[in-house]
């Protein structure tokens, strides 16, 4: 396969990159799906840039970048005073917020400036409403990826014979008892022979755990559902759950 290098560069074509345009522009199809196909790792960057996430061949907005790069080829003019790719990051990044504009559209207050082809005549979005839709369209991915491990999380629970009903009834009314379940928790899951039993007979290894806490038998068996609940957070790598498992906990078992 050709790579963008060799494109832009001359390669095989001993041509500029912005020369091999015009010449797609003139009925070249088989070069513009070479030319489309070498710079999906650009069209890749430029996509996640302006998502700041990232962003593989499966999602949405990558599909719309690659739209939006074939745009390019059609729309770029000579004498424009900027590089191709210049002006392809221009477009594609105008496209992808446009699509973050249209995924936010409850938020009245966003309004984005269309596309204009003319990049002479053109003028640059207003960074802040640029910066509210993708800070928006962020919060909606934090959502969705926290929505999903809690259903994740929730299934998880089953199998250990835990509902949330059943944990809300089971979570330690005082601040310090939940603070000592937390980090009971925190010691079961650092060591792997702890959490294989939990595991395999979906209880807690309550004697085991006893040796790497300093609180009673009686307290860890009044909190075991609790203490089950948080560890599993951990095993289950629930990273958009971890901030109900605060990361400094100062009272010590």
């Amino acid at each position: 396969m050709i790579n963008a290098n060799q494109l832009a560069m001359g390669g095989i074509f001993n041509l500029p990159l912005e020369t091999n345009i015009f010449r797609v522009q003139q009925g070249d199809e088989s070069l513009r799906n070479m030319i489309i196909e070498s710079y999906q790792p650009f069209i890749k960057k430029v996509v996640s840039k302006v998502c700041n996430r990232f962003i593989d061949q499966t999602m949405d907005e990558f599909s719309i970048g690659l739209v939006a790069f074939n745009e390019a080829i059609n729309q770029y003019q000579k004498g424009q005073g900027s590089k191709f790719l210049t002006f392809a990051d221009m477009v594609i990044r105008r496209r992808i917020i446009d699509f973050i504009r249209k995924e936010t559209r409850q938020v009245r207050h966003i309004y984005l400036d269309q596309v204009n082809t003319d990049v002479e005549n053109n003028t640059d979005e207003s960074y802040v409403e640029q910066q509210a839709a993708i800070d928006y369209y962020e919060e909606k991915c934090r959502i969705n990826e926290r929505m999903e491990q809690i259903s994740s999380y929730q299934e998880l629970l089953l199998n250990y014979g835990i509902t949330f009903d059943v944990l809300s009834h089971h979570c330690p009314k005082h601040a310090d008892a939940r603070e000592n379940a937390k980090i009971a928790a925190k010691r079961l899951v650092e060591h792997p022979e702890l959490v294989r039993f939990l595991k395999k007979k979906k209880q807690l290894p309550i004697k085991e755990l006893l040796q790497f806490v300093a609180c009673s038998r009686k307290t860890i068996e009044r909190n075991r559902k609790y203490i089950i609940a948080l560890a599993l957070i951990y095993i289950g790598g629930f990273s958009a759950l971890m901030s109900y498992i605060e990361p400094e906990m100062e009272t010590a078992l």
